[in-house]
């Protein structure tokens, strides 16, 4: 099993991916879309294999989208929670994640607020390491859904010009999207308050843009970021309030973007803030799609990475 222009056994981020493995993870989940629509939701690419949920940071979505597409794949799935784990013991991560592949794991996937904690596993671990999420630094199949729906939606990337809008500053799926995005060929803007861009940003090739209004009308995607409750205690904008009439995307300013503008939003939307509920549920919005997608790409990027296995060292 596997794929010729697929030789990773883990998926650690899109920075390092190249244009082509990006697109044999786009072209891989394309074919795994339909298996959603039978009547029997399943295939047996993975039987026999034995796929952990490592999230050591909370997870609603990504860990349930992950859980069904590895079971599609017919992976044994077994859930690890951090509370209940001996990591509350004080035991490192390395050694939890040595114990748990020392039970029979094929691949683990790993949601951490530490960044770079994937890489430290994918190190030391013969499975195969799938990041789901390292603090603000990359969230690579988040990354790898979006740009899947924007090209299902345009049938291409090449030329595109993506707003990404709000807190990019402490945003993993900001990252992963910019660097898959420029990868494939789409011009990127950064949008949001300054204090919530990072200073360094043009340096990954993105213009930066502090007025949403300036920008909408030439744009073809935005993805509207979740504003993080709780960092605007720390003062980085003044209020909710001012954040959603500087920046929410409501009807009114949708009427100034173009007819077929694509309205995208990773989750969890905080509805009436980052964006008025008739936007969310509109014509414009593909946030369910981005969804049904999420589990094609995790059942492409499970199916990939089983395919190639590390000899024993």
């Amino acid at each position: 099993m596997g794929n010729k222009d697929w030789t990773r056994k883990d998926l650690l981020g899109l920075e390092e991916l190249s244009e082509e493995e990006i697109l044999t993870v786009l072209d891989t989940a394309e074919s795994f879309k339909e298996v959603s629509t039978r009547s029997i939701k399943k295939v047996p690419a993975l039987r026999g294999k034995v796929v952990v949920t490592m999230f050591i940071e909370p997870s609603t979505r990504t860990r349930t989208s992950f859980s069904l597409a590895a079971q599609r794949l017919s992976a044994d799935v077994v859930d690890f929670s951090a509370a209940t784990s001996s990591l509350s013991k004080g035991e490192s991560l390395k050694d939890t994640a040595l114990n748990i592949e020392a039970m029979g794991v094929d691949i683990v996937i790993i949601r951490h607020t530490a960044p770079g904690a994937p890489h430290l596993l994918a190190k030391v671990l013969k499975a195969s390491v799938i990041n789901a999420g390292d603090g603000p630094h990359e969230h690579p199949t988040q990354g790898l859904l979006d740009i899947f729906t924007m090209r299902e939606k345009f049938g291409r990337i090449k030329g595109l010009k993506v707003a990404v809008l709000g807190d990019i500053n402490h945003s993993r799926v900001a990252r992963s999207n910019i660097w898959g995005l420029k990868k494939l060929g789409a011009e990127v803007i950064a949008c949001g308050p300054s204090t919530l861009i990072p200073s360094t940003i043009e340096k990954l090739g993105v213009k930066v843009s502090y007025n949403i209004d300036e920008i909408l009308p030439e744009v073809d995607v935005i993805n509207i970021l979740r504003i993080q409750l709780e960092r605007q205690q720390s003062g980085l904008f003044p209020s909710i309030r001012e954040y959603t009439r500087l920046f929410g995307i409501n009807s009114e300013r949708l009427s100034r973007a173009k007819k077929d503008v694509l309205v995208m939003h990773p989750g969890p939307v905080n509805r009436g803030i980052e964006i008025t509920p008739e936007v969310a549920d509109g014509k414009n919005s593909v946030i369910l799609s981005q969804v049904s997608n999420g589990l094609a790409v995790r059942m492409a990027v499970l199916y990939l990475v089983s395919g190639v296995t590390r000899s024993s060292e």
